[in-house]
């Protein structure tokens, strides 16, 4: 199985599946002399972890890591940083009902297409199980991007249909976490809640967005053509579970505007070249300009629900299938931290890649 490698010179690498005895994987690249803060990883985790509330999955994982390599004295050596995360909580006794079953619009069918064969046991290496991993890494690559100044932030802005106008320039940050969906609009955050505490009530889904904000970027990271900034930010969001959609800056809606308005045009504030607008998201022709990033990402409805669906088994025969198991009723609350983490990974690697960009 390809695919389990992301990154340049900041390069993860991910094993494990949802129902297994553990996840972990490497980090590989991170610079020798980075003091590690070992609780900033744990609340990374916690952020991320099942079970954090009635509006997710009742799995229970302690998400609680081990570190094999890589650090000496709560310092990174330069070697990789081998890690693990157990699963204490797992039952794939859930998924016996589904082992020759295709669950609609999963991962299930074309796994099997293409491998011959799939672990069923909540869907194996496709499972968001997977991205507690990532999470880790993406906690080492943020430790590294803040002896930069570099600062990621994200929230939710919506789910199903109820959504927030706060913008990046009115949200409090400090509210995200107040919030059992991470939205900072206490008012729709309660409209949010309801909607999902139904929806699971009743074995149902949905999707929603979540925006992501960069600040501290300086100008020069990316590179031309493929390895482009918001090229590398798109793979990275997309590779996340359940995503459908990714745009950055004015995004789609930058395709109604006149070139005459939506040309960010420069300015020297004290010194130093800046852009009065940022309909460019931070980015142009692929590198950083200096002004913040952000942008933002669909989510789609959760595919296993606990609702009677028609669908076929491995033999093509037509049957219902009503799933067992815990699943989360709308996976976009506990999507900020990865949305986070994948940012990170991006960042870490583009900024470690600039270092040696020019003399």
């Amino acid at each position: 199985m390809a695919g389990n490698i992301f990154g340049e010179i900041f390069r993860i690498s991910t094993f494990g599946e949802s129902h297994g005895p553990a996840i972990g994987g490497s980090v590989d690249g991170c610079p020798a002399g980075l003091k590690i803060n070992f609780d900033k990883i744990r609340h990374e985790m916690l952020r991320r972890k099942p079970g954090q509330s009635s509006v997710t999955t009742s799995r229970n994982e302690s998400d609680e890591f081990e570190i094999l390599s890589g650090l000496f004295e709560g310092v990174t050596t330069g070697a990789p940083i081998g890690f693990i995360i157990r699963n204490i909580d797992y039952k794939p006794s859930d998924y016996e009902n589904i082992k020759d079953v295709f669950r609609p619009s999963h991962a299930d069918f074309t796994y099997y297409s293409k491998y011959g064969l799939r672990d069923y046991r909540g869907g194996g290496r496709s499972s968001a199980r997977e991205t507690a991993a990532r999470v880790f890494s993406g906690a080492i690559a943020r430790q590294l991007l803040e002896t930069a100044g570099i600062r990621i932030h994200a929230f939710v802005s919506q789910i199903g249909p109820i959504h927030t106008g706060i913008t990046f320039s009115d949200v409090d940050i400090n509210k995200i976490e107040k919030s059992l969906v991470r939205c900072p609009d206490e008012k729709i955050s309660l409209e949010m809640i309801r909607f999902i505490e139904q929806l699971k009530e009743d074995g149902d889904s949905t999707g929603g967005i979540i925006r992501c904000l960069i600040t501290g970027v300086s100008a020069g990271l990316g590179e031309p053509v493929f390895d482009k900034l918001h090229a590398d930010l798109g793979k990275a969001m997309l590779s996340i579970n359940a995503a459908h959609g990714f745009d950055f800056g004015s995004g789609f809606e930058g395709a109604s505007m006149k070139g005459s308005e939506h040309n960010d045009k420069f300015i020297n504030v004290e010194g130093k070249i800046a852009t009065k607008t940022n309909f460019s998201g931070g980015i142009q022709g692929g590198i950083s300009n200096g002004m913040d990033i952000y942008f933002r990402i669909a989510f789609k409805p959760v595919s296993t629900i606990q609702k009677n669906q028609q669908t076929v088994n491995e033999k093509g025969e037509e049957t219902q299938l009503a799933t067992k198991g815990r699943h989360d009723p709308c996976v976009v609350p506990r999507a900020v931290p990865i949305v986070e983490a994948m940012a990170a990974l991006v960042l870490a690697d583009h900024y470690l890649r600039n270092k040696n960009a020019h003399i």
